[in-house]
Formats: C-alpha cells, sequence, structure tokens
C-alpha cells in the first residue's frame, strides 16, 4: 500500500508509525508528513522466488469461506443467522454454529485445500533451487505455519514435503513434532529455553510486517506450544512462556497505546463525531496499519493487488453502503453474539473499536434508511439482540464487526493487514502459560492488566480466575480467529451457548472433507465420530 499518512512521531520510532511505550509519558512528540513509498514493506512475503507461498495466506483468513469460518462461526462470539432465503446456503452457517457440521460441508473443505495449496507453494518454492538459506527458512517456518493450521483443525493429515509428492496420514502428534521441528530448525536452535541463543538462525531480525523473522517464528512456536496439551496430551506451558518472553523482552515490537495514532480513513467530512484519527488498539487494525509497530507478522491485504478481505461485505447491511460511500452494497451476513458483546465493559476502547452498534446514519450524518424494513422504523439500528439463528432472522439485529475498520469509498476488497503475531497476543500467550505452568492464574495479571490499561481501563485487576482469563482472551482477539482454538483449550467448547446445545467431545477438530477421502484413493480415513 502507498499512502500518504500523518504520523506523531516520539521515541524510538518502528518505520515511522506513530508509537509510545505505554509506561512512557508522551514527550518530543512531533508532527511530519510520512510516506512509505520506497520502503521495502516485503511485497506479500517479499517477491520473487517467496511471492507465491507468502500470497497464499489470504486465501480464506479473511473471508466468508475457509479458515476464517471454521474458526470464528463455529465459536460463541459470531453467527450467520438465516434471513428467510439470504443467508441459508444449505445450511452451512446454521450447521457451523450448532455444530452439526459433517465431511461433506464445503467451508471445512476450503480450509483444507487453502492450507494444502499452501504447502504445494512452500513445496515448489524449496525445491526451486534458487532460495538462500535466510528465504529457505521462511519458507519452511510458512509451511510449519499452514501445518499448524491442519494440525489445529483436522488432527490427522498427511505431511507432503515435497511437489507432486504423497504421504501416508499422520497422527496428531507426529504433526505436533513435525511442526515444532521446522520451526526450531528454522530458528537455529534444538529447543526452547530460558536461554536460548538464536544467534545462529537464518531468520533475521529485521523488521518487515510480511517476512518471518525470529520473533514471528517464535510466537507461532509460542501458539503451538500453548496448545500442546489439547494436540498430544502432554503441556508444553514452559515452553510458551519463554518463546514469548524471548519476544517481549528482546523484539523492538511495542504496544500500540497512547500516541499511536493513524488518520481514520472513515472520517466522513461533515458528521463531526467521527474522529480524525484512530488511535491504540484501533489503530492496530486499520486500513494503513501497515507498519503499526505491535504487528510482528501479518498477511498483506490491498483493494487491488493483494485481494481477499471482504469483512464489510460479510457484516454490515446493505443500506450502510451509504455510510462509507462504498461501491458495492454489502451482504448482511456476520453479526456478533449479544453474551459477548455485553461481555465488554463500558469505557473499554476495545467494544467501540471491535463493533458497529445502535442508529446507523449516511455519508451526509442524516439517519440511514431501509425501505425494506422488517418494522414501522425505517432506520436501521445495528441492536445487541437477534431475535432467532433461522428461518426469519430480523436484518438489522446484531452488532457488527468493525475491528477491521472501513474507509471512505472503499472497494469490495479491503486494505487492512492481518495479523498473524501481534504483540498484544504475545502478552496473553506468556500471561497464560505462566497462570497454568504454576496453577496460579493470578500470575497473568501484569500481561493483562497492560492490554486493559491500553484499552483505557485504567482501574488495574487485583485478581483473576480461568474464566476471567478467558474472558478477557476473547476481548482482546475478537476477529482474529482464535476464538475456536480458545474454547478448546479451556474446556469450553462444548458448551451451551445462544442457538447451541452441548456439542460432542469428538467435535474438537473438524471431520476431514469427504471430497478429499474420495479423492485419495484410500489413504486417508475419516476422524473418528463422524
Amino acid at each position: 500500500m502507498d499512502r500518504l499518512l500523518k504520523y506523531t512521531l516520539l521515541g524510538t520510532v518502528l518505520v515511522a508509525f506513530s508509537c509510545t511505550d505505554l509506561e512512557d509519558p508522551l514527550e518530543d512528540s512531533l508532527t511530519e508528513t510520512f510516506s512509505n513509498e520506497g520502503i521495502s514493506t516485503g511485497g506479500g512475503g517479499g517477491g520473487g522466488a517467496l511471492l507465491a507461498p507468502f500470497s497464499r495466506l489470504r486465501a480464506g483468513s479473511a473471508t466468508n469461506g475457509g479458515y476464517f469460518s471454521t474458526q470464528s462461526v463455529t465459536a460463541d462470539d459470531m453467527a450467520v443467522p438465516q434471513k428467510g432465503g439470504d443467508w441459508f446456503d444449505g445450511g452451512i452457517w446454521i450447521n457451523l454454529h450448532r455444530h452439526t457440521f459433517d465431511s461433506s460441508l464445503n467451508r471445512i473443505n476450503d480450509a483444507w485445500t487453502d492450507a494444502y495449496t499452501g504447502i504445494g507453494e512452500c513445496n515448489t518454492a524449496l525445491a526451486s533451487g534458487v532460495l538462500n538459506a535466510n528465504q529457505t527458512a521462511q519458507v519452511k517456518a510458512l509451511r510449519a505455519y499452514f501445518y499448524w493450521r491442519l494440525l489445529d483443525l483436522y488432527g490427522r493429515v498427511k505431511i507432503i514435503t515435497s511437489p507432486g509428492a504423497d504421504a501416508p496420514q499422520s497422527e496428531r502428534v507426529a504433526v505436533f513434532d513435525f511442526v515444532e521441528s521446522e520451526l526450531l530448525t528454522a530458528l537455529g536452535i534444538p529447543a526452547v529455553t530460558a536461554s536460548m541463543d538464536l544467534s545462529g538462525s537464518d531468520l533475521n531480525t529485521d523488521i518487515s510486517n510480511y517476512r518471518i523473522n525470529q520473533y514471528a517464528a517464535l510466537g507461532v512456536l509460542a501458539k503451538l506450544y500453548l496448545n500442546a496439551e489439547v494436540y498430544t496430551g502432554t503441556s508444553r506451558y514452559q515452553e510458551a512462556d519463554w518463546a514469548a518472553t524471548y519476544i517481549l523482552d528482546n523484539s523492538p515490537y511495542q504496544l500500540c497505546g497512547e500516541g499511536c495514532s493513524v488518520p481514520n480513513l472513515s472520517k466522513r467530512p461533515a458528521v463531526e463525531s467521527d474522529p480524525l484519527t484512530l488511535e491504540g488498539y484501533a489503530a492496530v487494525f486499520a486500513p494503513n496499519n501497515e507498519n503499526n509497530p505491535e504487528i510482528i507478522w501479518a498477511i498483506e491485504y490491498d483493494e487491488t493487488s493483494g485481494t481477499g478481505m471482504n469483512f464489510y461485505m460479510m457484516t454490515l447491511h446493505g443500506p450502510s453502503q451509504l455510510t462509507y460511500g462504498l461501491d458495492a452494497q454489502p451482504w448482511n451476513g456476520f453479526v456478533v453474539l449479544e453474551e459477548f458483546y455485553n461481555s465488554y465493559e463500558e469505557g473499554d476502547a476495545r467494544k467501540t473499536a471491535n463493533f458497529l452498534e445502535g442508529p446507523q446514519t449516511d455519508f451526509n450524518g442524516d439517519p440511514l434508511l431501509d425501505y425494506a424494513a422488517d418494522d414501522d422504523d425505517l432506520q436501521i439500528n445495528y441492536t445487541p439482540e437477534i431475535n432467532e439463528l433461522e428461518p426469519n432472522a430480523i436484518r438489522q439485529g446484531g452488532t457488527r464487526m468493525k475491528k477491521f475498520s472501513f474507509q471512505l469509498l472503499g472497494r469490495q476488497e479491503m486494505n487492512n493487514d492481518y495479523p498473524i503475531v501481534r504483540l498484544g497476543d504475545v502478552h496473553l500467550i506468556r500471561g497464560e502459560a505462566r497462570a497454568r505452568a504454576a496453577n496460579d492464574w493470578n500470575l497473568a495479571l501484569p500481561d493483562v492488566n497492560a492490554l486493559r490499561d491500553r484499552a483505557g481501563l485504567t482501574t488495574p485487576l487485583t485478581t483473576i480466575d480461568a474464566d476471567g482469563f478467558f474472558a478477557e482472551r476473547g476481548r482482546e482477539m475478537f476477529q482474529e480467529s482464535s476464538r475456536r482454538t480458545d474454547l478448546i483449550r479451556f474446556g469450553k467448547w462444548g458448551d451451551p451457548w445462544w442457538e447451541k446445545t452441548n456439542s460432542d467431545p469428538y467435535r474438537t477438530v473438524f471431520p476431514i472433507p469427504q471430497a478429499q477421502i474420495d479423492a485419495a484413493g484410500g489413504t486417508l480415513t475419516q476422524n473418528p465420530g463422524y
């Protein structure tokens, strides 16, 4: 993305993004106009031999197909209600939400296909003979990340490491071991320890959000270890703590807090209540979030050359096109569940950033009308209440996803980069890992309170338990494709929630897609229970 941005610069700056350490006073501030033209941001993974494998991350990661849907619609924070003939789609969304999915569901097959297509691009690049040592380490770490997705979603998959090859189906523990080994090799260490030395790694420490450096690889490894007990039956919380702590102690990344801001690209000229800038948490996910100091590794999206993110199309009601001057009418699908929305405290900046709620106005600030409204009040009002999942959900029911905020005159595709590893998540990983390793959730308080303070909740918590931490993690990580994994790790996946009863224990992994079993000639077998 090439944008002319106005940043407030203070103290140490990461690639000219306005930022400050949350614990430091605001000082020596200045304002300058900054263009990122000419800065090497990696171009979807670095260009050249790395372009194809890194570009594959875009598929299914921020749209209504594949990975995002399987991670999110199955969870307790969002749903896609059926509105008469709209969004039924053969029962896809109802079955995902109610955990009645089976091996024929196409969204589950999409997530499988997207991951293996990315793995295929990695294998092709590795076999090309043109990669240097750093590029090889990056592609192996990227392939390990794709396999981490498969490990988390399906458990038992094939580990294929060369173009055109096949392999037997591996058990979940073997897939875990492969992902761990590949990441450790890229980092140049035999194991994660409190005193590990990464000086022998072929990965570097350069700051480039669309590349994998040492900190990005450690971030993926920390996610792997945090969930190791689910994947293998053996906990690895100490290693998760060490990996996260290394990032926090040694990297230059900073939480985007007070003074870390970007221009608000959805500011309507005639609407005084629209803020001029987005600051702190909201800036991390904005359309102009490239080079944000909190983001360690992200998927680069661009409305023209890096397409694949269309959150506003997925969530906004059709007339909201007139609010932002969008070039297409949104689809009115994804909504936020009322209980999850209400879990935020008033004054939590994350609530304002994450959700669009209440009466809506158009580009000029006048009431936004829906002439096909479900009642006699024509002004669109996004209410937390949703009357039902199916068959006739009220069309304006449910608050809408706004974390990855919109921009005026936007196209169907969005510009916001999508974080895979960011410092806020690293804090939560460290806090949880320490708490679980010592069986003392209060050990997570420093990391939790750092994020609450950034969100404007300045009174620190003095005690916390597992449920409290789970709630805090949900509020921070909404819309970042982690909720399903978190529900499983906290033992809440089978719990009932809105329009969903208890689910069967075997559903903690998805079924192997029937289409893949049919094409495998007997080399893939179905997961137990399906």
